[in-house]
């Protein structure tokens, strides 16, 4: 079963998290680590505790979750993991970069493609991959059934909502996707987002003002 570790990265204040398990084996999702300390901490920490990263996954491809992506494949020789409606997110994420005054190398490898319902991984390691547009066109996220928890992005905070004034977002797309594929996950659920504090499902449902 998974260990969540998160780690704040960039000015734009990212949550990266680092899924691992007893045998060593680590998921990097959303590597935001922009300066070359926050790639030394990420790198410190699976060093000091043993793990060797396995898969690199990316909920969505805005700026700010995929600083880190080629320093990451580069470092541990991972192929990056996003679902195919977010190609060409990254592919404008540069330009976004430099609009914000943050330049960065973009992932050039290959991809991996997700698919909604999809598993990465067996027993209680498994994550399942569901599709919740709305913030982005094929914004992903992992659920962990055995750890009850779900690496959610930029779909679900604490008491609030992804943004969805950036191309390819949609308000009522992204409320759907809450309400039919995170809502039905057990109140118990904690949801690591991509931006803030975790929260729960049950949480939400009771005091998020935008689902309410």
């Amino acid at each position: 079963m998974y260990t969540v570790k998160a780690f704040t990265f960039s000015p734009v204040q990212e949550n990266t998290y680092v899924l691992y398990n007893d045998a060593g084996t680590a998921v990097l999702i959303d590597p935001g680590c922009y300066f070359e300390t926050e790639r030394e901490q990420l790198a410190t920490f699976l060093q000091q505790n043993g793990l060797t990263p396995r898969l690199l996954l990316n909920t969505h491809c805005h700026l700010d979750h995929v600083f880190g992506n080629k320093w990451v494949a580069e470092t541990y020789g991972l192929t990056l993991h996003l679902h195919p409606l977010e190609e060409e997110v990254l592919a404008w994420a540069p330009a976004s970069g430099l609009m914000w005054n943050l330049p960065f190398d973009n992932y050039t490898g290959p991809f991996r493609y997700l698919a909604d319902g999809q598993m990465l991984g067996v027993g209680d390691d498994a994550l399942e991959v569901i599709l919740a547009p709305g913030h982005s066109p094929g914004h992903v996220c992992f659920y962990s059934p055995a750890g009850g928890f779900v690496v959610g992005g930029d779909v679900l905070f604490r008491e609030s909502i992804g943004r969805t004034d950036l191309p390819g977002g949609d308000y009522n797309t992204l409320l759907q996707s809450i309400r039919t594929r995170l809502f039905t996950l057990p109140g118990e659920t904690i949801v690591y987002s991509g931006h803030g504090p975790a929260t729960t499902i049950a949480h939400e449902q009771q005091h998020n003002p935008f689902l309410r």
